[in-house]
């Protein structure tokens, strides 16, 4: 959606449900949904949009939006509570939004409601700010213990990127502990990454374990995307291959993610951020 204007505006997207628009100065652009605080689209000056959403991907605020940067919070995977939490299913709300010389920002806020402590039921508030530079989108997730007693957590970005899926890798987690969860998800099997550049050959679905905080990834379209980030521990990478015939080849998922637990006490903080740009 092509605009002369910077900074942060309110559009109607899919399904109805609102989207806020950010542009940088530099006709960079993101979209995200307040519902599931989702970013959807992430487009550099070029136009190219380097974010991938499914095409049965549903905007109806039953399912969460499948693709782009979903949130896995308070869960990741499957546990005590439904698959990777419930942070993409809930609406979140505007609370600061900023436009500078060489950047668009805004900063959304999820609380507890009904909905999640009929599922987890402890107090907390979310905040995520996001930024849209020339060439570069950066996230920052703050998750504050506003109840009197502890909780832990476990959270991640699910990123979808737009990618062929045969010509993508993934460099900088060579000698990194693996956890395989291909063939048997509930079994992972335990290892060590020996490739200098990881490939999707086929069904990927690997946790890699005190990750580095900053990752090459080529898209296999041309991008090289450099993923740099602080405080998420760990990484996952993700490729359905002919599980979802219709998509698999078009992304790949490499996702930041804290896998063990998070313990806040009340009034506890726990920040991480990630930072994508285009190299």
């Amino acid at each position: 959606m092509a605009t002369s204007t910077t900074g942060v505006r309110v559009a109607e997207g899919e399904g109805n449900l609102p989207k806020l628009v950010l542009t940088s100065p530099q006709n960079s652009e993101a979209e995200i949904y307040l519902f599931g605080g989702c970013i959807t689209s992430w487009k550099v000056a070029s136009g190219k949009d380097l974010l991938f959403v499914r095409p049965d991907a549903v905007f109806n605020k039953i399912k969460p939006i499948s693709g782009g940067i979903p949130h896995c919070f308070p869960q990741f995977g499957p546990g005590q509570i439904q698959q990777h939490g419930f942070g993409r299913n809930m609406d979140w709300s505007v609370v600061d939004s900023q436009n500078a010389d060489d950047n668009a920002a805004v900063t959304l806020e999820l609380k507890d409601g009904p909905y999640s402590r009929a599922m987890w039921d402890f107090g907390f508030q979310a905040l995520y700010k996001v930024i849209v530079g020339a060439d570069s989108l950066s996230t920052e997730l703050k998750i504050t213990n506003t109840d009197d007693k502890p909780f832990s957590f476990s959270t991640a970005l699910h990123t979808y990127f737009r990618a062929s899926s045969a010509g993508a890798s993934v460099r900088g987690l060579k000698g990194c502990k693996t956890l395989n969860k291909d063939p048997d998800p509930k079994n992972p099997i335990e290892g060590k990454e020996e490739r200098d550049a990881v490939t999707f050959p086929g069904f990927v679905d690997c946790v890699y374990l005190d990750a580095p905080n900053e990752l090459q990834f080529d898209n296999g379209l041309g991008d090289n995307i450099i993923i740099k980030n602080t405080n998420w521990s760990d990484a996952v990478l993700w490729n359905p291959h002919t599980q979802m015939e219709a998509c698999y080849r078009d992304f790949v998922c490499v996702e930041n993610a804290k896998l063990g637990d998070v313990k806040l006490e009340p009034g506890q903080s726990w920040t991480a951020t990630q930072l994508l740009s285009i190299s």
